[in-house]
Protein backbone atom coordinates (compact mmCIF):
# COMPACT_ATOMS: atom_id res chain seq x y z
CA UNK A 1 0.00 0.00 0.00
CA UNK A 2 1.11 3.56 -0.64
CA UNK A 3 -0.10 7.06 0.20
CA UNK A 4 1.24 10.06 -1.72
CA UNK A 5 1.94 13.40 -0.05
CA UNK A 6 1.48 16.09 -2.70
CA UNK A 7 3.09 19.42 -1.84
CA UNK A 8 3.60 22.92 -3.23
CA UNK A 9 6.33 22.43 -5.82
CA UNK A 10 7.83 25.85 -5.03
CA UNK A 11 8.80 24.78 -1.51
CA UNK A 12 8.96 20.98 -1.26
CA UNK A 13 8.99 17.81 -3.29
CA UNK A 14 6.21 15.25 -3.24
CA UNK A 15 6.96 11.95 -1.56
CA UNK A 16 5.30 8.66 -0.78
CA UNK A 17 4.46 6.80 2.41
CA UNK A 18 5.08 3.10 1.77
CA UNK A 19 3.17 0.64 3.95
CA UNK A 20 4.64 -2.85 4.43
CA UNK A 21 6.85 -2.63 1.33
CA UNK A 22 10.33 -2.20 2.80
CA UNK A 23 12.53 -4.70 1.00
CA UNK A 24 15.82 -3.22 -0.21
CA UNK A 25 16.93 0.40 -0.13
CA UNK A 26 19.90 1.29 -2.37
CA UNK A 27 21.77 4.58 -2.01
CA UNK A 28 24.82 5.73 -3.96
CA UNK A 29 25.93 7.98 -1.11
CA UNK A 30 26.84 8.02 2.57
CA UNK A 31 24.01 7.10 4.92
CA UNK A 32 23.73 7.68 8.67
CA UNK A 33 21.07 5.76 10.60
CA UNK A 34 19.87 7.58 13.72
CA UNK A 35 18.17 5.35 16.27
CA UNK A 36 17.92 4.74 20.02
CA UNK A 37 19.02 1.99 22.39
CA UNK A 38 15.66 0.22 22.47
CA UNK A 39 15.10 0.08 18.71
CA UNK A 40 18.75 -0.75 18.03
CA UNK A 41 18.57 -3.83 20.25
CA UNK A 42 15.40 -5.06 18.56
CA UNK A 43 15.66 -4.15 14.89
CA UNK A 44 18.90 -2.44 13.83
CA UNK A 45 20.69 -5.49 12.47
CA UNK A 46 17.66 -6.42 10.38
CA UNK A 47 17.46 -2.90 8.93
CA UNK A 48 21.12 -2.96 7.99
CA UNK A 49 20.49 -6.03 5.83
CA UNK A 50 17.88 -4.00 3.90
CA UNK A 51 20.21 -1.08 3.09
CA UNK A 52 22.94 -0.85 0.48
CA UNK A 53 24.98 2.38 0.57
CA UNK A 54 28.35 3.82 -0.37
CA UNK A 55 29.02 4.01 3.36
CA UNK A 56 26.61 3.05 6.17
CA UNK A 57 27.03 4.49 9.66
CA UNK A 58 24.94 4.45 12.80
CA UNK A 59 24.44 6.62 15.87
CA UNK A 60 22.52 5.21 18.84
CA UNK A 61 20.95 7.71 21.24
CA UNK A 62 19.32 7.20 24.65
CA UNK A 63 15.62 6.38 24.51
CA UNK A 64 13.01 8.79 25.83
CA UNK A 65 11.28 12.14 25.37
CA UNK A 66 13.57 13.69 27.98
CA UNK A 67 16.46 13.26 25.50
CA UNK A 68 14.73 15.28 22.78
CA UNK A 69 17.03 18.24 23.36
CA UNK A 70 20.03 20.24 22.15
CA UNK A 71 22.47 17.69 23.53
CA UNK A 72 21.05 14.85 21.45
CA UNK A 73 20.76 17.08 18.39
CA UNK A 74 24.42 17.96 18.75
CA UNK A 75 25.34 14.26 18.95
CA UNK A 76 23.61 13.68 15.60
CA UNK A 77 25.34 16.66 14.00
CA UNK A 78 28.72 15.59 15.38
CA UNK A 79 28.23 12.14 13.86
CA UNK A 80 27.49 13.80 10.52
CA UNK A 81 30.75 15.73 10.72
CA UNK A 82 32.79 12.79 11.97
CA UNK A 83 31.70 10.63 9.03
CA UNK A 84 32.17 13.54 6.61
CA UNK A 85 28.63 13.55 5.30
CA UNK A 86 28.10 15.98 2.44
CA UNK A 87 25.06 17.55 0.79
CA UNK A 88 24.36 14.36 -1.16
CA UNK A 89 24.35 12.25 1.99
CA UNK A 90 21.24 10.92 3.71
CA UNK A 91 19.98 10.52 7.26
CA UNK A 92 17.59 7.73 8.20
CA UNK A 93 15.32 8.27 11.22
CA UNK A 94 14.79 4.80 12.66
CA UNK A 95 12.60 4.95 15.74
CA UNK A 96 9.57 6.70 17.15
CA UNK A 97 8.51 10.31 17.04
CA UNK A 98 11.41 11.56 19.14
CA UNK A 99 14.02 10.10 16.79
CA UNK A 100 12.07 11.23 13.73
CA UNK A 101 11.72 14.81 14.95
CA UNK A 102 15.38 15.15 15.94
CA UNK A 103 16.74 13.47 12.83
CA UNK A 104 14.60 15.61 10.57
CA UNK A 105 15.72 18.75 12.39
CA UNK A 106 19.37 17.73 12.10
CA UNK A 107 18.86 17.07 8.37
CA UNK A 108 17.29 20.49 7.92
CA UNK A 109 20.27 22.38 9.39
CA UNK A 110 23.28 20.22 8.50
CA UNK A 111 25.10 22.07 5.70
CA UNK A 112 21.87 24.07 5.28
CA UNK A 113 19.83 20.98 4.54
CA UNK A 114 20.28 17.37 3.41
CA UNK A 115 17.80 14.60 2.64
CA UNK A 116 16.38 12.18 5.18
CA UNK A 117 13.87 9.37 5.22
CA UNK A 118 11.61 8.13 7.98
CA UNK A 119 11.37 4.49 9.04
CA UNK A 120 9.05 4.78 12.06
CA UNK A 121 8.92 1.92 14.55
CA UNK A 122 6.02 3.03 16.78
CA UNK A 123 2.34 3.24 15.96
CA UNK A 124 2.25 6.93 16.89
CA UNK A 125 5.11 7.73 14.54
CA UNK A 126 3.64 5.68 11.71
CA UNK A 127 0.19 7.27 11.76
CA UNK A 128 1.25 10.82 12.58
CA UNK A 129 4.76 12.00 13.49
CA UNK A 130 6.64 10.60 10.48
CA UNK A 131 4.39 12.27 7.91
CA UNK A 132 4.31 15.99 7.24
CA UNK A 133 7.80 17.32 7.84
CA UNK A 134 7.46 18.77 11.33
CA UNK A 135 10.83 18.48 13.06
CA UNK A 136 12.20 19.82 16.31
CA UNK A 137 13.35 19.48 19.89
CA UNK A 138 12.00 20.42 23.31
CA UNK A 139 13.37 22.93 25.81
CA UNK A 140 12.48 24.12 29.30
CA UNK A 141 9.73 26.35 27.90
CA UNK A 142 7.83 23.62 26.11
CA UNK A 143 7.56 20.91 23.48
CA UNK A 144 8.79 21.29 19.90
CA UNK A 145 9.31 25.03 20.29
CA UNK A 146 12.61 24.83 18.37
CA UNK A 147 12.48 23.22 14.95
CA UNK A 148 11.67 23.52 11.28
CA UNK A 149 9.46 22.20 8.52
CA UNK A 150 11.61 19.75 6.56
CA UNK A 151 9.89 17.06 4.53
CA UNK A 152 11.35 13.54 4.28
CA UNK A 153 12.11 12.07 0.89
CA UNK A 154 10.12 8.94 1.76
CA UNK A 155 8.44 7.18 4.69
CA UNK A 156 8.41 3.42 5.21
CA UNK A 157 5.82 2.11 7.68
CA UNK A 158 6.36 -1.55 8.50
CA UNK A 159 3.73 -3.17 10.71
CA UNK A 160 6.26 -5.86 11.69
CA UNK A 161 8.03 -3.33 13.92
CA UNK A 162 4.84 -2.87 15.93
CA UNK A 163 4.88 -6.47 17.15
CA UNK A 164 7.56 -5.56 19.70
CA UNK A 165 5.74 -2.46 21.00
CA UNK A 166 4.84 -2.39 24.70
CA UNK A 167 1.13 -2.09 25.40
CA UNK A 168 1.42 1.54 26.54
CA UNK A 169 3.28 2.55 23.38
CA UNK A 170 0.65 0.89 21.23
CA UNK A 171 -2.16 2.69 23.05
CA UNK A 172 -0.32 6.00 22.70
CA UNK A 173 -0.48 5.57 18.93
CA UNK A 174 -4.18 4.72 19.08
CA UNK A 175 -4.78 8.12 20.71
CA UNK A 176 -3.47 9.81 17.56
CA UNK A 177 -5.68 7.61 15.37
CA UNK A 178 -8.72 8.61 17.43
CA UNK A 179 -7.65 12.26 17.12
CA UNK A 180 -7.78 12.02 13.31
CA UNK A 181 -11.17 10.35 13.30
CA UNK A 182 -12.84 12.73 15.75
CA UNK A 183 -11.81 15.87 13.87
CA UNK A 184 -11.96 14.72 10.25
CA UNK A 185 -13.98 11.57 9.64
CA UNK A 186 -17.14 10.55 11.49
CA UNK A 187 -17.41 7.25 9.57
CA UNK A 188 -13.86 6.35 10.58
CA UNK A 189 -14.68 7.10 14.23
CA UNK A 190 -17.75 4.87 14.08
CA UNK A 191 -15.61 2.16 12.47
CA UNK A 192 -13.13 2.45 15.37
CA UNK A 193 -15.97 2.01 17.84
CA UNK A 194 -16.80 -1.38 16.32
CA UNK A 195 -13.35 -2.71 15.33
CA UNK A 196 -10.60 -3.89 17.67
CA UNK A 197 -7.17 -2.56 16.66
CA UNK A 198 -5.43 -5.51 18.30
CA UNK A 199 -6.56 -7.41 15.21
CA UNK A 200 -3.78 -7.15 12.61
CA UNK A 201 -6.06 -6.58 9.62
CA UNK A 202 -8.01 -3.87 11.45
CA UNK A 203 -4.79 -2.21 12.54
CA UNK A 204 -3.43 -2.06 8.98
CA UNK A 205 -6.68 -0.50 7.79
CA UNK A 206 -6.53 2.10 10.57
CA UNK A 207 -2.90 2.93 9.79
CA UNK A 208 -3.67 3.42 6.10
CA UNK A 209 -6.74 5.56 6.82
CA UNK A 210 -4.88 7.74 9.37
CA UNK A 211 -1.96 8.32 7.02
CA UNK A 212 -4.35 9.19 4.19
CA UNK A 213 -6.06 11.80 6.38
CA UNK A 214 -2.73 13.26 7.49
CA UNK A 215 -1.37 13.35 3.92
CA UNK A 216 -4.48 15.12 2.64
CA UNK A 217 -4.26 17.78 5.36
CA UNK A 218 -0.53 18.33 4.85
CA UNK A 219 -1.06 18.61 1.10
CA UNK A 220 -3.51 21.46 1.74
CA UNK A 221 -1.43 23.26 4.36
CA UNK A 222 2.21 22.21 4.57
CA UNK A 223 3.42 24.80 7.07
CA UNK A 224 0.37 24.95 9.33
CA UNK A 225 -1.13 28.28 8.38
CA UNK A 226 -4.67 26.95 8.61
CA UNK A 227 -6.33 23.52 8.45
CA UNK A 228 -3.20 21.59 9.49
CA UNK A 229 -3.47 23.15 12.96
CA UNK A 230 -6.53 20.93 13.50
CA UNK A 231 -4.14 17.98 13.79
CA UNK A 232 -3.17 19.50 17.15
CA UNK A 233 -6.54 18.57 18.66
CA UNK A 234 -5.77 17.73 22.30
CA UNK A 235 -2.16 18.82 21.93
CA UNK A 236 -2.45 22.35 23.34
CA UNK A 237 -3.39 20.80 26.68
CA UNK A 238 -1.09 17.78 26.25
CA UNK A 239 2.04 19.87 25.74
CA UNK A 240 1.44 21.70 29.02
CA UNK A 241 0.97 18.38 30.81
CA UNK A 242 4.16 16.95 29.31
CA UNK A 243 6.20 20.02 30.21
CA UNK A 244 4.84 20.18 33.76
CA UNK A 245 5.69 16.51 34.30
CA UNK A 246 9.12 16.97 32.68
CA UNK A 247 8.36 14.45 29.91
CA UNK A 248 8.80 11.59 32.36
CA UNK A 249 5.27 10.65 33.49
CA UNK A 250 3.25 10.29 30.30
CA UNK A 251 3.98 9.09 26.80
CA UNK A 252 3.05 11.72 24.22
CA UNK A 253 -0.07 9.84 23.11
CA UNK A 254 -1.15 9.41 26.72
CA UNK A 255 -0.91 13.16 27.29
CA UNK A 256 -2.85 13.70 24.04
CA UNK A 257 -5.63 11.44 25.33
CA UNK A 258 -5.95 13.57 28.46
CA UNK A 259 -5.76 16.70 26.32
CA UNK A 260 -8.59 15.46 24.12
CA UNK A 261 -10.82 15.06 27.16
CA UNK A 262 -9.89 18.56 28.36
CA UNK A 263 -10.55 20.03 24.91
CA UNK A 264 -13.90 18.25 24.82
CA UNK A 265 -14.85 19.76 28.16
CA UNK A 266 -14.15 23.21 26.72
CA UNK A 267 -16.04 22.35 23.51
CA UNK A 268 -19.09 21.40 25.58
CA UNK A 269 -18.94 24.78 27.35
CA UNK A 270 -19.07 26.47 23.96
CA UNK A 271 -21.89 24.32 22.63
CA UNK A 272 -19.75 22.63 19.99
CA UNK A 273 -19.88 19.09 21.36
CA UNK A 274 -22.66 17.20 23.10
CA UNK A 275 -22.11 15.39 26.39
CA UNK A 276 -23.06 12.16 24.59
CA UNK A 277 -20.37 12.57 21.93
CA UNK A 278 -17.78 13.56 24.54
CA UNK A 279 -18.62 10.37 26.42
CA UNK A 280 -18.28 8.28 23.24
CA UNK A 281 -14.81 9.70 22.64
CA UNK A 282 -13.72 9.11 26.22
CA UNK A 283 -15.09 5.57 26.15
CA UNK A 284 -13.04 4.78 23.05
CA UNK A 285 -9.89 6.18 24.69
CA UNK A 286 -10.52 4.13 27.82
CA UNK A 287 -10.98 0.96 25.77
CA UNK A 288 -7.23 1.10 25.10
CA UNK A 289 -6.50 1.95 28.76
CA UNK A 290 -5.40 5.47 27.94
CA UNK A 291 -5.41 7.99 30.80
CA UNK A 292 -8.16 10.60 30.64
CA UNK A 293 -7.49 12.71 33.75
CA UNK A 294 -4.65 14.90 35.01
CA UNK A 295 -4.63 16.65 38.39
CA UNK A 296 -3.85 20.33 37.80
CA UNK A 297 -2.05 21.91 40.74
CA UNK A 298 -2.65 25.50 39.66
CA UNK A 299 -5.29 26.46 37.09
CA UNK A 300 -3.66 29.87 36.60
CA UNK A 301 -0.22 28.41 35.93
CA UNK A 302 -1.69 25.83 33.55
CA UNK A 303 -3.55 28.58 31.69
CA UNK A 304 -0.46 30.82 31.44
CA UNK A 305 1.48 27.96 29.84
CA UNK A 306 -0.92 28.02 26.88
CA UNK A 307 0.68 31.25 25.65
CA UNK A 308 3.83 29.33 24.66
CA UNK A 309 1.75 27.24 22.26
CA UNK A 310 2.86 27.75 18.66
CA UNK A 311 -0.71 28.46 17.50
CA UNK A 312 -1.06 31.41 19.88
CA UNK A 313 -0.55 34.92 18.52
CA UNK A 314 -1.18 38.49 19.61
CA UNK A 315 -1.69 37.30 23.19
CA UNK A 316 -4.61 35.14 22.10
CA UNK A 317 -4.74 31.40 22.55
CA UNK A 318 -6.09 29.29 19.70
CA UNK A 319 -7.83 26.11 20.79
CA UNK A 320 -8.53 23.19 18.46
CA UNK A 321 -11.93 21.78 19.32
CA UNK A 322 -14.20 19.04 18.04
CA UNK A 323 -17.43 20.28 16.49
CA UNK A 324 -19.45 17.16 16.88
CA UNK A 325 -17.72 13.94 15.81
CA UNK A 326 -16.09 14.37 12.42
CA UNK A 327 -15.94 18.16 12.58
CA UNK A 328 -13.52 20.72 13.95
CA UNK A 329 -13.29 24.33 15.05
CA UNK A 330 -10.24 26.57 15.56
CA UNK A 331 -11.34 29.06 18.19
CA UNK A 332 -9.40 32.10 19.40
CA UNK A 333 -10.30 34.72 21.96
CA UNK A 334 -12.23 32.43 24.30
CA UNK A 335 -12.70 34.35 27.57
CA UNK A 336 -10.21 33.32 30.21
CA UNK A 337 -12.94 32.59 32.74
CA UNK A 338 -14.56 30.08 30.36
CA UNK A 339 -11.25 28.26 29.84
CA UNK A 340 -10.54 28.22 33.58
CA UNK A 341 -14.02 26.87 34.25
CA UNK A 342 -13.46 24.08 31.73
CA UNK A 343 -10.09 23.27 33.28
CA UNK A 344 -11.72 23.19 36.69
CA UNK A 345 -14.45 20.81 35.48
CA UNK A 346 -11.85 18.53 33.86
CA UNK A 347 -9.82 18.64 37.08
CA UNK A 348 -12.55 17.09 39.24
Amino acid sequence: MQVNVVLNKNTSKDYSVHIDTLEKLVFDTKVLIVTNTTVAALHLEMLKTRISAKELHTIILPDGEMYKNFESLNLILNACFEHRLDRQSLLIAFGGGVIGDMTGFAASIYQRGINFIQIPTTLLAQVDASVGGKTGINNSYGKNLIGSFWQPRAVYCESAFLKTLPKREFAAGVAEIIKMAVTFDKNFFEWLETHDLSDEANLKSAIYKSIAIKADVVSQDETEKGIRAVLNYGHTFAHVIENQTQYSTYLHGEAVAIGIVMANTLAQKLGLLSAEDAERIQTLLKRYELPTHYKIDSLERFYDAFFLDKKSANDKITFILAEGIGGNDMRSGIPKEVVLEALGDANV
